[in-house]
């Protein structure tokens, strides 16, 4: 028999699909079939002809599982489709059934099932099939991830908490994520003492980690959807400070940081070449990642052939800096199946984070 367990969330970027991620890391160590599905999917991607969730294809392309991915996204909220299902055009139960549909074929061919909500509990109330619902449903039990410090745990908790005791879902576990290092064990200290005697346990998940928070230059590449120009080799460096280059050219390379991002109009021609050149020294390549050069003026001839030869990886927008520089730094960054060092990074930390047995005895 197949067990199962259903990630849910007090909201978006809290860390489900990390989670997730660790989990069947964590479970495939234990079983021989470990399988993964997201019910709704709110984002639209195309995975190998197949429509699916981001996520989902996220999780089929590193655990290849790309034969269930038909079955790991039954809902996704393409453009047009709750409009559809408002207007009636979409059967009112026909997203409660393929959700159980597929789940059903998955556990047939598994051993253990991580499901994982969308967003909120009540993500998807507007199909008629929330998440909480959809727990109940399926016959889960849940684990619920919030992030944060003590105070906006206890509040996005106990929100999402009365919705999922309402459909009679079993929440069993809450896992606080993104905790400071230096305030773990005071703040989990606060939440166990505040959940004590609930039917839900407590635990810590991850600690908050530049490794995960920052973007990969191919992430930026992708939001932008520009090309990444120059070493390849380089995209899925990690972000870890994003810098406007205002100042003079020495000003602006004696202040970078470890693996900054560099933001150079491209009518700064001394700029743009000072960079490429400084890009192949050792001691320059550990803080210059790359560069984003936005504006409408063209770079000069020379200092394209400079910029080209240094091979120092650069995206090229016509937007102003001031649009490059707030779309950069208001950017959440999610994983994405090219970045191996966030990848192997989640599996070696939940191997010391998680203890999986506890989780799989709340497994059913």
């Amino acid at each position: 028999m197949c067990k199962k367990i259903f990630i849910a969330a007090t909201g978006q970027h809290c860390g489900k699909t990390t989670i997730s991620l660790s989990l069947i890391h964590l479970a495939k160590k234990k079983y021989a079939r470990v399988g993964f599905i997201k019910p709704i999917g709110p984002k639209l991607f195309m995975f190998d002809g197949v429509q699916m969730d981001m996520d989902a294809a996220l999780i089929a392309s590193i655990y290849g599982l790309e034969q269930d991915r038909a079955l790991m996204s039954p809902v996704v909220l393409g453009r047009g489709y709750t409009k559809k299902y408002l207007s009636g055009e979409i059967p009112a139960e026909l997203p409660l059934k393929s959700i159980q549909q597929a789940c059903k074929e998955l556990e047939a061919k598994n051993d253990f099932l991580i499901i994982e909500g969308s967003g909120h509990g009540g993500v998807g109330s507007v199909i008629g099939i929330n998440n909480a619902q959809i727990a109940k449903e399926l016959n889960a039990p849940v684990i619920m991830v919030a992030s944060g410090g003590v105070g906006c745990v206890i509040d996005s908790v106990e929100l999402n908490l009365s919705l999922f005791e309402q459909q009679g879902a079993d929440v069993r576990l809450i896992l606080v994520n993104k905790l400071f290092p230096d305030k773990r064990t005071e703040a989990l200290g606060f939440l166990q003492n505040y959940f004590a005697g609930r039917q839900q346990m407590l635990a810590g998940a991850f600690d908050y980690s530049t490794i995960l928070a920052n973007p990969t230059l191919i992430d930026l590449s992708n939001l932008l959807k520009l090309p990444l120009h120059g070493d390849q080799e380089g995209k899925s460096r990690i972000i870890n400070h994003i810098q406007l280059g205002a100042a003079s050219s020495q000003r602006v390379i004696d202040t970078l940081q470890d693996s900054t991002l560099l933001i150079t109009t491209s009518s700064r021609d001394e700029l743009i070449v000072t960079a490429s050149a400084l890009y192949n020294i050792p001691a320059y390549r550990r803080k210059l990642a790359g560069l984003v050069i936005p504006g409408i003026a063209p770079i000069s001839a020379i200092s394209q052939k400079i910029l080209d030869d240094s091979n120092i990886p650069y995206i090229r927008t016509g937007q102003t800096t001031a649009e490059v520089f707030i779309t950069l730094t208001e950017h959440v960054s999610k994983i994405t199946a090219d970045d191996h060092e966030k990848i192997n990074h989640i599996k070696w930390s939940a191997e010391k984070v998680f203890n999986f047995e506890a989780i799989d005895a709340i497994a059913r």
